[in-house]
């Protein structure tokens, strides 16, 4: 079974959904892992309380790409309302992979910025 994840993950890494900006986004967050460099700016498109339009710019690893194009396209017409109930339980269920610490970080990055951006915090606290 972990092939078969593991195809997918490249699928969206080669190939990642969503990926650009949007020219004036309503939301938009950006944030790093220091521990490996990754990058992720996610910009949402708001209309009607429901996300309109998600893109996502970022750098970084396999798995960081990945997970981001993946939780690109399970937040797409979305309530702000539900996107605040998505967990990192959800996301890497979708990846379908056990990842040690350090991936971890990796996978649940995107998260973190869509987080930060959809309840306003500017400075994650560490």
């Amino acid at each position: 079974m972990d092939a078969l994840y593991r195809e997918e993950i490249l699928e969206h890494y080669k190939y990642p959904k969503n990926r650009g900006k949007i020219e004036k986004p309503d939301i938009t967050s950006f944030d790093t892992n220091p521990l490996c460099g990754d990058e992720c700016r996610i910009d949402l498109k708001i209309e009607g309380n429901r996300v309109k339009e998600i893109k996502f710019d970022a750098k970084g690893c396999a798995i960081s790409q990945a997970a981001t194009s993946m939780l690109t396209e399970m937040i797409e017409d979305k309530s702000l309302e539900e996107i605040k109930k998505i967990g990192k339980k959800e996301l890497l269920e979708e990846l379908g992979l056990e990842l040690g610490p350090v991936r971890l970080k990796c996978a649940l990055l995107c998260l973190k910025v869509l987080k930060s951006g959809v309840y306003g915090i500017k400075d994650w606290p560490t």
